[in-house]
């Protein structure tokens, strides 16, 4: 009982980490809260599902354009709208309140499309169950872990091994002196908000085959537990990100198991709330240090 549920905490937790990533990403280059992170998760989700019923055709090829779709959602709303306020040196406050925006267009704009009931979602990833020992393991949520192990691995790979990771942490580091250098800083952070929304979109699929449903209140929550996730890691930090992500969704099954499934959100928001009295930078960040 308890293996089984750590490996459900585990396949959510991965979907938690890969849109935690995305939210690391994007602060780490832009110190910006992304607050449409949510609701792009979901938009992910319905585009793949809207498409697939449309279509009534290849549910990898919904799954592939729902991704591209989905970047290229991220990436405008920072190449004709964030860029804007970079242009103009806006407070930093103006791009938080700017994603607060975006996220209730793209909630109005689903729930316009499918409504507020909650829709029913195939499953392509179900092959089975599998016994080991007394454990029963659905396979959803081994390809579920898969997917999302290899993503992490890939995208890790790409931040520290390859030169767009390098021009990324420059920019993160110090965009002006990254600009200096010859890096194309608007061009950087726009496809950071590309790979951030593709990962959103990834995990959002990924969760709406797994409970066979989706709802229009999904994008606040997970919103929200990504953040949590984020900075349970430390803020900017990839690896910090996807252990953050993992924890959150092992925590959240296992209060839901042996406490109650009414406060597993609550449960992941105290932990939060603990992490940040305690280690304010997170498990993997470190305490900025002002020079004078």
């Amino acid at each position: 009982m308890l293996f089984e549920q750590l490996l459900n905490g585990l396949t959510i937790g991965s979907t938690y980490a890969l849109v935690a990533i995305g939210f690391s990403m994007v602060f780490g280059v832009l110190e910006l809260v992304n607050f449409a992170n949510g609701s792009i998760y979901m938009l992910g989700g319905y585009i793949t599902l809207m498409v697939y019923l449309a279509l009534g055709g290849n549910f990898w090829l919904c799954f592939v354009i729902s991704i591209i779709v989905t970047g290229l959602v991220g990436f405008s709303m920072d190449r004709f709208c964030l860029s804007r306020l970079r242009n103009q040196n806006a407070p930093k406050l103006s791009g938080l309140i700017l994603t607060m925006g975006v996220a209730t267009i793209l909630d109005n704009f689903i729930l316009l499309f499918f409504g507020s009931e909650t829709k029913a979602y195939p499953n392509m990833i179900d092959f089975g169950k599998v016994q080991i020992g007394g454990i029963t393991i659905n396979s959803s949520q081994l390809v579920i872990l898969g997917v999302a192990v290899v993503l992490m691995v890939i995208l890790s790979l790409i931040t520290y091994r390859t030169k767009f990771g390098k021009a990324m942490r420059s920019t993160a580091q110090n965009s002006n002196a990254a600009k200096l250098m010859g890096v194309n800083v608007n061009v950087i952070i726009a496809c950071t908000f590309f790979i951030g929304s593709m990962l959103a979109a990834i995990a959002g699929t990924m969760v709406g085959m797994y409970y066979q449903s989706i709802d229009i209140n999904a994008g606040f929550t997970v919103g929200m537990k990504t953040m949590a996730a984020a900075v349970l890691g430390g803020v900017g930090v990839l690896p910090g990100a996807m252990v953050g992500g993992l924890l959150v969704g092992v925590f959240e099954t296992l209060g839901a198991s042996y406490i109650s499934s009414g406060y597993r959100d609550a449960i992941a928001f105290a932990i939060l709330i603990i992490v940040i009295l305690i280690k304010p930078s997170g498990l993997f960040g470190k305490a900025k240090v002002s020079k004078v």
